[in-house]
């Protein structure tokens, strides 16, 4: 039985307009990354060697609690952004970048490691690649203030993490969706595209 699509990718890829969209077209139960509710983000921007760790761990309990909270209803739930990501992408990119140092990451991975043990994979993962302009563009469309701040070479190497995880990811079933000339916000056709490769997916798990 489908249960849980979940849609991985960089800051600024289109995950959380995605989520909402396919939410409203197949009924599914959305549930959104905590940005603006997220009592860190602000502050990490403006210093992320001070605020990375405690950053990630509001982060990997939020997506936790988003987990269980999946297992638990009967709704087909899609979900903006992954615990896996927390840690194999955003926490070792802080840890290799200095902003987290070596006692902090071993903690936060025996966090992880303890949660993950209860944690079931989504039965599809939708992984939106996209290059540094698309990035840039969208995260300066969206104009969240805090987010200027972010550096290129940040995006770049998180772009080199995401990359290594997917091309390793076994956990379930994988759609990759390259991003880089799509508009599936007011494109209808672009999303039409994405909706059938994602029917296509589903289909081969439960048809």
């Amino acid at each position: 039985m489908l249960k849980h699509i979940a849609i991985a990718g960089n800051i600024g890829c289109g995950k959380t307009t995605l989520a909402g969209k396919l939410g409203k077209h197949y009924g599914w139960q959305i549930l959104y990354e905590s940005v603006e509710d997220n009592p860190y983000l602000r502050d990490f921007y403006e210093d992320m060697k001070r605020w990375a760790f405690h950053l990630q761990i509001y982060f990997l309990n939020s997506r936790f609690k988003q987990i269980n909270e999946i297992r638990s209803t009967g709704n087909v739930t899609v979900q903006d952004r992954t615990i896996y990501e927390d840690a194999y992408i955003f926490a070792a990119n802080l840890h290799k970048s200095g902003h987290i140092n070596e006692r902090d990451y071993k903690s936060y991975l025996d966090i992880f490691h303890s949660m993950v043990k209860f944690v079931e994979p989504p039965d599809l993962l939708i992984y939106l690649r996209a290059d540094i302009p698309k990035l840039v563009e969208q995260i300066q469309k969206r104009g969240r203030d805090y987010e200027y701040a972010i550096r290129l070479d940040y995006l770049k190497t998180l772009n080199e993490h995401y990359e290594e995880w997917i091309k390793s990811y076994s956990d379930g079933k994988l759609l990759i969706v390259d991003v880089n000339n799509m508009n599936f916000l007011d494109n209808t056709e672009d999303f039409a595209f994405i909706v059938n490769k994602i029917d296509l997916e589903i289909n081969s798990l439960f048809g």
